[in-house]
């Protein structure tokens, strides 16, 4: 279907809400005509793992079936690299067919839970005129936030503007049951480097107290609150119908973030184990500042993302005291790196503090996968230069 002729079946949609009256909205039809908020389970690709949603809009008569979709962008626009890397990443939004949509998620293997939503006419109206202005060219893109401005937060902005702002006025006083870190923890711990990743470039903000309100980031905890919300019309619920048309044969993330700092301890032990083993070939001093190099250069990257990036969720990252850009220091055979051990073991004692001190960052797994490390180059090249010191 061409832009065009879907704008202009798009807006016979509207005129037609705007021309209804009463009686005709009050009943939701038999068939699936009507307003409903789509949520789309987790997938097997990283941007995936914290699911998605949409807003489909029916109307047999027209011959319409549109989902309205905030969560597009294009590995072809302009500086895309520059603009991820900077945190000013630009998003859209765009309606499509929704058979052809849910084909897609079927394809993924993605689950898909619909919720009819019981609107009436005026609330309808309000969002459906949203949504149209939402994919016009001039609109429809975005700079994307991760926890603050993402798919679901645009979904749910959406909803509450219907709702003449009950639903934020409902989760803001709210406690959320986890903050942004315990969903990502969750959501991605069955990824072992993406887990690792996220674990090491997002800093404190991520583990501040959230309401309810700023949990709705998840695409399945928007699903859940919308369930529980009264509806618009007296001692009806929001929610007419609550089904899933397809069901994920993927393995469901955990209700809660599991303990996984004892996989990345062993396999910094690993990695120590191969070490000792090369040590016969190259000199254990050499592995030691090889890794002060890799781990100085990764906290170089954490400094840029906290002082020079807009991403917010990057800032106060106290992983810099284990990924540390003065290991660079270190890498050159100088007599300084004498005091390579005692510098090291005073960085990696503050970085076992830091959890209890404000801002309480979580940092067990990437303390578990670089502390280990840390402390044997260290040894290494310490003892290295005072080999080089003896007569």
């Amino acid at each position: 279907m061409s832009w065009i002729r879907a704008a202009l079946l798009l807006l016979g949609l509207l005129v037609a809400l705007l021309g209804a009256g009463p009686a005709q909205a009050a009943e939701p039809k038999a068939d699936d005509d009507g307003i409903w908020l789509v949520t789309y389970g987790p997938g097997e690709i990283y941007w995936q793992r914290f699911g998605h949603n949409a807003i489909r809009v029916r109307d047999g008569r027209l011959g319409l079936d549109h989902t309205f979709n905030f969560g597009f962008f294009d590995f072809a626009q302009e500086n895309f690299f520059w603009r991820f890397l900077q945190g000013r990443m630009l998003y859209f939004s765009a309606a499509q067919p929704t058979a052809q949509e849910f084909a897609q998620y079927r394809a993924e293997r993605r689950g898909i839970r619909v919720q009819r939503l019981d609107l009436g006419p005026v609330q309808a109206e309000r969002l459906v005129r949203f949504l149209l202005r939402e994919v016009q060219p001039e609109h429809r893109d975005y700079l994307y936030d991760y926890y603050e401005n993402n798919c679901s937060t645009r979904i749910r902005d959406a909803l509450d503007l219907a709702l003449d702002g009950r639903l934020s006025e409902t989760y803001r006083s709210l406690p959320a049951a986890q903050n942004w870190r315990d969903h990502t923890r969750r959501l991605t711990s069955m990824d072992f480097w993406l887990y690792l990743g996220l674990e090491t470039v997002l800093g404190a903000p991520v583990d501040r107290a959230i309401d309810g309100w700023e949990e709705l980031f998840i695409p399945a905890r928007l699903a859940d609150a919308v369930s529980a919300m009264p509806g618009v019309k007296p001692g009806r619920p929001l929610v007419s119908e609550d089904r899933v048309l397809f069901e994920s044969p993927l393995p469901a993330p955990p209700a809660t973030p599991p303990v996984v700092w004892p996989r990345y301890l062993l396999t910094s032990l690993v990695l120590l184990l191969t070490a000792g083993l090369l040590g016969r070939y190259l000199p254990p001093a050499a592995l030691g500042r090889a890794w002060f190099l890799l781990s100085g250069l990764a906290g170089l990257a954490l400094v840029f993302f906290w002082f020079g990036t807009d991403h917010a969720a990057a800032h106060w990252n106290f992983n810099v005291l284990v990924l540390n850009p003065l290991w660079l220091l270190l890498v050159p055979r100088r007599p300084a790196a004498r005091y390579a051990l005692p510098v090291v073991g005073a960085f990696a004692a503050l970085a076992l503090l830091m959890p209890w001190l404000p801002p309480g960052q979580y940092t067990a797994d990437v303390l578990a996968a670089a502390l280990p490390l840390n402390l044997a180059a260290a040894w290494s090249v310490n003892r290295a230069v005072g080999r080089r010191g003896r007569p």
